[in-house]
């Protein structure tokens, strides 16, 4: 049963892509030479070995049992906080926080590793994690430095966790409709008072404090987003000499009885003149929130990545191991895995997740080059929406390919299958739904330069083929970029009816993240094509290049169709 299959690390890839798949060692790129692919590949082995042996173990069990509310206090279910000081320990959540901030400043190519791997063995584990560190972004970009010295080393030491406070009952995408207040106090702090929802890891018991960073809208403040000013409101106050004082005046109502990632407890706040502090300027919190959304959207495609992964190693072990009926062409006991449709599915899960797995590193070593100098940002944040709305849909894909393998087992909740399933379907809709990501791309990203951005993408994308030259993927690449370019001229020339644009932003969100899939696996064939002698995992991934040319870019094509099409219901 895949609740009982040890999670396995996937090492190899990492170390590929960290020192071949890009042409270059990347990690030596973005720490000046003071780590390089080899080092980073030690340090996803590490990081596997203590998922595979402290988190997976606990998967299953968190699942089953979930985040209780018991009188006011929420509670994790057993071995979650032993887990949670071992992380800690172990120095992993010091790892990726920035040397700014007093952390290890591990490139974010390394931490898109982390990321995936954290999420495949405890989605649900994960969360505290990716939510702590994106409160560690956002403090260390705006905060004070006396913030900065009460809270900021806190979470980069892991003594405690951070989470971030936006949606309320009737404001949820539309961040401007947030109606919780803060009144400035005499004494500098400020009363915070208002109810937030769907809160990750909102209250727990795992660590001593939790640090909530706080949307809310000061007397006077204009009216809509540009009103919004952000705050950190402690669980548990702090004394001027660092030590904990009294329960602050924020409550935990309940806790929501969700679909999946049932061990995270997803809570509703209750502030009734709660006390917190400004961080940045007076209405400029979205811009600082901003800063933990965009970490904690790319986080998704980490955690889509690792949930997707994990059903494909579930099914094919399943698949392995499962007799049943004659396959055609094999002899006799070869496994279901031997059946055309069943390789057909499992091929397809591993060369999606390979896929998703190369753009997380991708846009993460773009952001490490942009944080050493180079002109890659805007090429960065095209990708965000990209790499979340993708590979959040994909997740989906994947994770109910992978109950398929199992047939009705799959449909049992002892096997293991269900849960991925489950805890995938929140990641499109958190962290702004795929319709939010479609909105961010066609709107910033695309009709605010005109599609200069795309251009560059797709440029990169033809000198790869250009390299290919007469391989078999170039070919299918090449028609697929052709596709792409007609769409994105049909979404710039909609510019004087933006329904249209709007209407079709997540089929061009799908197709370029598909589009970018496939860019990914090109370049692993121009890597492979430089070795000397052909490896077994070469050749499977190769086998994994050219399904996902078969098999998955002509999905671009289709996309293209419904975007030239524009808005017509």
């Amino acid at each position: 049963m895949t609740a009982n299959i040890p999670y396995v690390p996937p090492v190899a890839d990492y170390a590929f892509l960290y020192g071949e798949a890009f042409g270059r060692d990347i990690v030596a790129t973005a720490s000046d030479g003071a780590l390089t692919a080899e080092d980073a590949a030690l340090i996803i082995a590490g990081a596997g070995e203590f998922a595979a042996e402290v988190l997976a173990p606990l998967d299953a069990s968190g699942d089953s049992t979930g985040a209780q509310l018991r009188d006011g206090r929420v509670h994790l279910p057993d071995g979650f906080a032993e887990a949670y000081q071992a992380l800690v320990e172990a120095g992993w959540v010091t790892a990726t926080a920035p040397a700014s901030a007093g952390g290890d400043g591990l490139p974010a190519s390394v931490g898109a590793g982390l990321g995936e791997i954290w999420n495949a063995s405890n989605a649900a584990f994960a969360l505290c994690w990716m939510l702590s560190s994106g409160a560690i972004h956002a403090l260390d970009a705006a905060a004070s430095e006396e913030l900065r010295e009460t809270y900021l080393t806190k979470l980069v030491s892991g003594e405690w966790t951070g989470t971030m406070n936006l949606t309320e009952p009737d404001a949820g995408t539309d961040l401007g409709a947030i109606r919780t207040t803060a009144t400035a106090r005499d004494d500098g702090s400020w009363s915070i008072s208002g109810q937030k929802i769907f809160i990750t890891w909102g209250d727990h018991d795992v660590a001593e404090n939790i640090v909530h960073l706080v949307l809310a809208r000061t007397p006077g403040a204009p009216e809509g987003a540009k009103g919004l000013s952000l705050f950190v409101a402690p669980r548990t106050l702090v004394n001027a000499d660092g030590s904990l004082g009294e329960r602050n005046r924020v409550e935990t109502v309940a806790i929501e009885h969700k679909l999946g990632i049932h061990a995270s407890p997803t809570c509703v706040l209750s502030y009734e003149d709660a006390t917190g502090y400004l961080v940045g300027e007076l209405h400029g919190g979205l811009a600082s929130m901003f800063v933990m959304m965009n970490s904690a959207r790319v986080g998704m495609g980490h955690q889509a990545t690792g949930i997707s992964d994990r059903a494909h190693q579930g099914a094919a072990s399943y698949g392995a191991g499962r007799l049943q009926g004659r396959v055609l062409d094999r002899p006799a006991g070869a496994s279901i895995a031997e059946h055309p449709d069943v390789r057909r599915i499992l091929g397809s899960m591993s060369s999606q997740v390979f896929a998703m797995r190369a753009l997380s590193v991708f846009v993460g070593d773009l952001f490490d080059r942009s944080d050493n100098g180079e002109d890659v940002l805007r090429l960065a944040e095209l990708f965000v929406p990209i790499l979340k709305g993708w590979a959040s849909e994909e997740a989906l894909r994947v994770t109910s390919d992978g109950i398929q393998v199992y047939g009705g087992m799959g449909f049992i909740e002892e096997t293991g299958a269900a849960q991925h399933y489950r805890d995938a379907r929140i990641v499109p809709i958190y962290e702004g739904t795929t319709a939010a990501q479609a909105n961010d791309l066609i709107g910033r990203k695309v009709l605010r330069d005109r599609g200069a951005t795309v251009a560059e993408l797709f440029s990169e994308i033809e000198q790869t083929t250009a390299v290919l030259k007469d391989a078999p993927l170039a070919e299918r690449l090449s028609r697929a970029l052709d596709a792409a370019r007609r769409a994105t001229d049909a979404v710039l020339g909609f510019a004087d009816s933006p329904r249209d644009a709007y209407a079709v932003g997540v089929p061009y969100l799908m197709l370029l993240g598909t589009l970018a899939g496939g860019w990914m696996h090109a370049l692993v064939v121009v890597a492979v094509a430089a070795h000397e002698t052909p490896t077994e995992t070469d050749a499977a991934r190769l086998t994994d290049a050219g399904f996902y040319a078969a098999h998955h870019l002509p999905r671009v094509h289709a996309l293209a169709e419904t975007v030239v099409a524009g808005e017509i219901v």
